[in-house]
């Protein structure tokens, strides 16, 4: 059931990067532009928070960032139908309610550069979190089932900095196991793997800001918790994606055809 109750935690998303390994879609759109079954795939990880009632969301914006303002600033006249008579004062009139109005999100969009890595575009972002207690940021290509309300119940249990999602990626390659003889015993197509991988969904306190130094990567700053003992991994065994290729991007518009495992709002 989705929450009813709004959360005040803001979301931040890191939305500025080029997505080079994507090019045949983001050379005119920055990658959470990408549409996922019509949909910009930032839509679909706004609809995952916004299902356990965060809303406000801070983008971290930078490649082709006002692609990503034009489509929140019209997305009603993208999906609806309406009239308008050019005369004297133009009059708009929509003949049907655009398909995003329930959504409600209240969003900054915020310019953090063109190259800026990202640790850096959330120090950037600082003025903007400073009156939260806690703050989320997620990258703007992966999506997963996990339970957001699970999440920040337990980066406030455990206490520390920073909690960080791990997620079981999907091996690009099959894998193959033999005998000492060499005769195949196993050949695994595409398995998902045991290690776990940092897949976003990550949570912060306001303390985080003192590891974030310009020029940062996000991993630099975890990486300077680490001998404080101030980071924390939130095992997440469900699904999740991260589009990163153009096959990946096959594979989910794919999924959200037939089985979106992401899709937990109704």
């Amino acid at each position: 059931m989705e929450t009813s109750q709004k959360n005040t935690i803001p979301v931040v998303i890191l939305c500025g990067g080029m997505g080079t390994r994507l090019k045949e879609e983001t050379e005119f759109k920055p990658k959470p532009m990408v549409e996922i079954g019509g949909r910009p795939i930032l839509w679909h990880i706004m609809k995952i928070y916004a299902h356990y009632g965060f809303y406000d969301f801070v983008l971290a914006l930078g490649y082709k960032g006002d692609s990503i303002r034009d489509y929140f600033l019209k997305h009603r006249y993208y999906e609806s139908d309406f009239a308008v008579e050019t005369g004297g004062l133009r009059k708009i009139e929509f003949l049907s309610n655009g398909k995003l109005e329930q959504d409600n999100f209240r969003i900054i969009f915020a310019e953090t550069g063109l190259e800026t890595p990202h640790g850096e575009r959330v120090l950037i972002l600082q003025k903007y979190l400073k009156d939260s207690d806690l703050f989320m940021v997620t990258y703007g290509d992966g999506v997963a089932d996990i339970n957001i309300e699970k999440l920040v119940a337990f980066h406030k249990a455990h206490g520390k900095i920073a909690t960080i999602t791990g997620v079981h990626p999907i091996s690009r390659w099959g894998l193959v196991n033999a005998n000492e003889d060499g005769t195949v015993t196993t050949l695994d197509q595409k398995p998902m793997l045991y290690d776990y991988v940092n897949g976003g969904f990550m949570v912060f306190d306001k303390r985080f800001f003192e590891f974030l130094k310009p020029g940062d990567m996000i991993e630099d700053s975890l990486a300077r918790l680490i001998p404080q003992q101030q980071l924390a991994l939130f095992k997440h065994e469900g699904f999740w994606y991260g589009m990163d290729t153009y096959r990946d991007f096959l594979v989910l518009n794919e999924l959200w055809a037939k089985d979106p495992k992401w899709k937990v709002w109704k």
